[in-house]
């Protein structure tokens, strides 16, 4: 059994602290706010400036999941799980294929969603509902994964003191209040510290933790003597290879459309400030994904066998990794104790970040392109607004209640709700550059990817010979839209 954490009564005050610290960013975001309509409180009034933007973009990319996920996909499966590295980094390499139209169409057209960009390139409101929806499970998908990571890192420091299920709400309830109260200045505020917290963690970590447990080829020589994990070293065979190319893809087209990370581009104060911003995520894979990595390594050499163990968190037990290696830095020095302190701190950030802003999206996609454009188009701003708060809260309770609830690994989560996001890529991707595509053949090659994918998964072949349903949906997806476009361009 993985042991609790030692977390003393002054660690509890520091974290409490911080928590309670981000209802002060929530308060001072709302009186900064300049009007009462969406423009506002949805997207900062169009005036995010690059470090701002930065570590927004960086603290809602880098979310828990990187820290518990992939160090425990790593110590499950070694080397072969650098492919973390690789996807992180196409993302921003995806970025660049149409966030800088984007910007410059949001900025003509005042873009408020993702929604609002597919209408006004296809003029099709069912292609924007089924577009939403789909973003919405995504973002549903992805919060649930954020929730249930939030309850591991709070039962890691409050070790029983306070019950889990207390925990997540309490932590739910401090980022529903400063999130209604200042929108995206308040998310974008806290995602600022939280991103500055996890970026310093991790350097410090990295460091602690090779002085602790030796070098990487110290860790590889140690993997290679060990027949149970030499399979941990091995390259991968052709199989592999594929799939480390399609999880590339998967992840790098997708995570790159997320509609939170759409609506920080148009949120950008200018085109200059996004590309610097963008440029500086490249290298952050080096420096947060590629640590995760070699936690996973070290402790699969260190602490072999820890799948044949039970973890009382909930997560499965090569997902308590980090925790293992927290709790031996933790006995070695009072440095190493208060270095854990800040490292769960930064888990806690990291969760409440990338939490944050699934929320907002999936309020303001829900008002404006649901509820706002179907249902009452003939709403004024502040009712709108007021509207997007209360989907907020509403919206948050069931996702607490599955988290509390849900049995599984975090990677599996990843997987899941990039399958049928990266079905959006050619409306976007396509949709950005080409005059072409229109409303009636995106519709067919979306719902044909989506079928493929989900007849695929139904059937139990998450991946055929390494890639994933969803790259091969989005095969079929794309393939219709290209033959559509030919059409279309012989027609004209």
């Amino acid at each position: 059994m993985t042991e609790a954490l030692p977390f003393g009564p002054g660690a509890l005050v520091f974290v409490a602290a911080y928590v309670l610290s981000l209802l002060g960013i929530g308060f001072y975001a709302h009186k900064q706010r300049q009007k009462d309509d969406m423009q506002d409180f949805f997207l900062a009034g169009r005036n995010l400036g690059f470090t701002i933007l930065f570590l927004t973009l960086y603290a809602t990319q880098y979310s828990g999941n990187t820290l518990l996920g992939f160090s425990g996909a790593t110590y499950r499966n070694g080397l072969s799980f650098l492919v973390c590295v690789h996807f992180m980094t196409a993302i921003v390499v995806c970025y660049l294929f149409f966030a800088p139209q984007l910007y410059r169409l949001s900025r003509e057209n005042q873009f408020l969603t993702p929604g609002d960009f597919i209408y006004h390139r296809y003029q099709s409101q069912a292609l924007r509902i089924l577009v939403t929806l789909i973003m919405i499970y995504a973002l549903a998908n992805f919060t649930l994964a954020q929730m249930r990571t939030l309850g591991t890192a709070f039962a890691g420091i409050s070790q029983g003191r306070v019950p889990v299920w207390a925990g997540v709400i309490g932590l739910a309830l401090v980022m529903l209040i400063y999130e209604s109260l200042g929108g995206m200045r308040s998310v974008a505020w806290t995602d600022a510290i939280q991103g500055g917290m996890l970026l310093v963690g991790f350097i410090i970590l990295m460091g602690l933790s090779f002085s602790q447990f030796g070098s990487i080829t110290d860790t590889i020589n140690k993997l290679a003597s060990n027949p149970e994990t030499l399979h941990k070293i091995r390259p991968p065979n052709a199989e592999g290879a594929r799939n480390w190319i399609s999880f590339v893809l998967l992840v790098g087209l997708g995570a790159a459309i997320y509609p939170q990370a759409i609506q920080r581009v148009y949120a950008s104060r200018n085109a200059g400030i996004l590309k610097r911003s963008l440029a500086t995520m490249a290298f952050m894979p080096l420096i947060t994904a590629l640590v995760s990595v070699m936690i996973g390594l070290l402790m699969a050499a260190h602490l072999p066998g820890l799948e044949n163990e039970f973890s009382e968190s909930g997560l499965i037990p090569s997902e308590t990794v980090l925790t293992q290696m927290c709790l031996e830095l933790m006995r070695e020095s009072a440095f190493g104790y208060w270095l854990v302190v800040i490292i769960f701190a930064s888990l806690l950030a990291a969760v409440m970040s990338t939490a944050d802003s699934a929320l907002l999206s999936i309020s303001s996609m829900i008002t404006n392109d649901i509820y706002g454009k179907t249902f009452r188009p003939d709403a004024d701003q502040g009712h709108l607004t007021r509207v997007g708060k209360y989907i907020t809260w509403i919206f948050m309770f069931p996702l607490v209640w599955a988290a509390l609830a849900y049995e599984g690994n975090l990677i599996q989560l990843l997987k899941i709700k990039f399958e049928l996001l990266v079905q959006c890529v050619p409306a976007i991707y396509l949709g950005v550059h080409s005059k072409s595509l229109n409303a009636k053949t995106v519709i067919t090659g979306l719902l044909m990817g989506l079928a493929v994918t989900m007849i695929l998964i139904a059937l139990g072949w998450s991946s055929v010979s390494g890639i994933h349903s969803g790259i091969i949906g989005l095969a079929v997806n794309l393939t219709i839209c290209f033959l559509g476009m030919m059409k279309n361009s012989r027609t004209f």
